[in-house]
């Protein structure tokens, strides 16, 4: 049975790896992106605030977690949790925003975009959230569907008693009687 568990370090290698860039993108581009006029307010580069560490520092983190425990996964159960985690804060990166006003009196919590032009605080949102968020659930989903295929051979069935041997064994006869 532990043989069952155990599965090639390579399965979830590339998955881990895209989750890692995706999760320090996510953390760190929050502190950074100001230098590159890629910002949320406020506006400065290395600003600390409550709204940055739920929404973007924490799940950042997260996926960075879940990339190098799939990196590092040598069991299929280790695989699997940091998939799940890498998915879970991925979907915090979508929905997070969305969701903060509950908790914060009726204002979102992470600001608003700082680009000037439409276009600059489309990609601000994209890129700080929403499709990040996409993409990370995207890369954790393909990392679980290839940790959950089993790699096994399959062969013919094989029947349960010397009854059915005998008659697939009849049955084999007779159809190669009658094709010849």
């Amino acid at each position: 049975m532990a043989g069952m568990l155990q599965m090639r370090r390579s399965r979830g290698a590339l998955s881990g790896f895209l989750l890692i860039l995706l999760g320090l993108w996510g953390a760190l581009i929050p502190l950074v992106g100001p230098y590159f006029r890629f910002a949320y307010t406020p506006e400065a580069a290395w600003t600390y605030n409550t709204a940055r560490l739920l929404l973007e520092i924490l799940p950042g983190a997260a996926v960075f977690a879940g990339g190098c425990l799939l990196m590092i996964a040598r069991s299929r159960h280790t695989a699997l949790s940091g998939a799940l985690l890498a998915a879970a804060a991925g979907a915090w990166f979508t929905l997070g925003p969305v969701l903060s006003p509950l908790w914060n009196n009726h204002v979102t919590m992470g600001g608003s975009p700082a680009g000037s032009s439409v276009y600059m605080r489309i990609m601000e949102q994209l890129g700080f959230f929403t499709a990040l968020g996409v993409v990370i659930v995207l890369v954790a989903g393909v990392a679980l569907g290839r940790i959950q295929h089993a790699n096994h051979q399959v062969g013919p069935a094989q029947p349960a008693c010397h009854y059915h041997r005998q008659a697939r064994h009849v049955h084999a006869s007779r159809s190669t009687r009658q094709s010849a």
